[in-house]
């Protein structure tokens, strides 16, 4: 069985220093907000390259309070792309606003810059580009609309950390960006857990009042909030794996490009544009023979996965606001496109068996 991700591998290489962080933890019971989310949030900061990095409960939350924090509600519209995971897109209506969606590129997957300006209403406030698979979007072209039109840039990092563009770190370039420790990401926690990055003091001074119940100071709460924190057990795991996150990713991009080497004749593999450095969250390729690919490997015990099969302006939570949209590249793409097994630990030797199986099926 080769699988999509191999946690279990992983951890067996990390776990006599996690397990000895739980057993510090367990002996000074400090659990909310204690000395390892603080460590790891000065950390996070110092690896990304930016001033502020406030952990939170999941990157769905990150999303929702930098949102919030922004000052994003009701009656404003929020340019972003429809292929990607729903919770770009339920952020932005848990703060009253409205996703407006706009295609992406074919060979990135990334929203196009060239179609945002089209986009752009009198209600619009932000745009939340997704640095999509670990691919960064095209930040210079975003950031210059965006000052013309003085909206605010919030980048979703969720499959991003480390990316970065000539030298600066995706999640530092907008006002604010959102990250996310779901397990399988390249930094990933033992549950869920998220983090804020931004340079604008204010708001993150906003956003640690909005993940603690509105408060600066215990019992005084100046604001409504959220209880969002990341727990100190998931800060213990993040600080082993931020250790290695940047051997890590680059592991990824060696596993990539084994793989784009030995499929560059059979399938349409990823497309790095040299606008930044692609992290390989998902090695995502695009093929006619998609389910005859998946089922080839299904039955050798290899695993594979469609990311995103049905994208957001095609959804029925989203059907009322997205009536007659068309985004004929964001469409093909969902209908062709697959995932195939990848993380540091993958093998030349597995990637060699996996491509055979896949030339097999074509």
């Amino acid at each position: 069985m080769i699988p999509m991700v191999d946690l279990k591998g992983q951890y067996q290489t990390l776990k006599d220093e996690i397990n000895k962080g739980f057993e510090d933890t367990f002996e000074n019971t400090s659990f909310i907000l204690g000395p390892n989310v603080q460590a790891f949030e000065n950390e996070a900061a110092d690896f990304l390259g930016v001033k502020h990095a406030i952990t939170c409960a999941s990157g769905t939350d990150a999303l929702h309070l930098a949102l919030l924090g922004a000052g994003i509600g009701p009656g404003d519209e929020v340019i972003t792309t429809s292929f990607t995971f729903i919770a770009t897109a339920e952020a932005i209506s848990y703060v009253g606003a409205t996703p407006v969606y706009v295609d992406v590129r074919p060979d990135t997957f990334n929203i196009d810059p060239d179609l945002i300006q089209a986009a752009i209403t009198p209600q619009t406030r932000a745009i939340l580009p997704v640095h999509l698979f670990g691919q960064p979007a095209d930040m210079a072209a975003i950031m210059a609309i965006a000052a013309q039109h003085d909206l605010m840039v919030i980048e979703d990092c969720a499959q991003s950390i480390g990316a970065d563009i000539n030298g600066q770190m995706t999640g530092t370039i907008g006002l604010a960006g959102c990250h996310s420790f779901f397990p399988s990401k390249n930094l990933g926690c033992y549950g869920d857990g998220g983090m804020v990055t931004t340079n604008d003091d204010s708001l993150a001074e906003t956003l640690r009042m909005l993940r603690n119940h509105g408060s600066k100071v215990r019992y005084h709460h100046d604001i409504i909030g959220f209880n969002s924190r990341l727990d100190e057990l998931q800060a213990v795991v993040l600080r082993t794996k931020l250790k290695r996150l940047a051997s890590y990713n680059k592991e990824r991009r060696r596993a990539a490009h084994t793989y784009s080497r030995l499929l560059k004749d059979v399938v349409t593999p990823p497309h790095e544009d040299g606008i930044g450095n692609h992290v390989y969250h998902q090695y995502t390729i695009l093929s006619e023979q998609r389910d005859a690919i998946m089922q080839k490997l299904t039955d050798n015990h290899i695993g594979s996965a469609v990311y995103y099969p049905i994208p957001l302006h095609q959804q029925k939570v989203f059907a009322d606001i997205c009536r007659g949209v068309s985004l004929p590249v964001t469409e093909d793409i969902s209908r062709r496109c697959m995932s195939l097994p990848i993380y540091p630990e993958l093998t030349d030797d597995q990637i060699s068996s996996i491509t055979e199986i896949i030339k097999s099926a074509v």
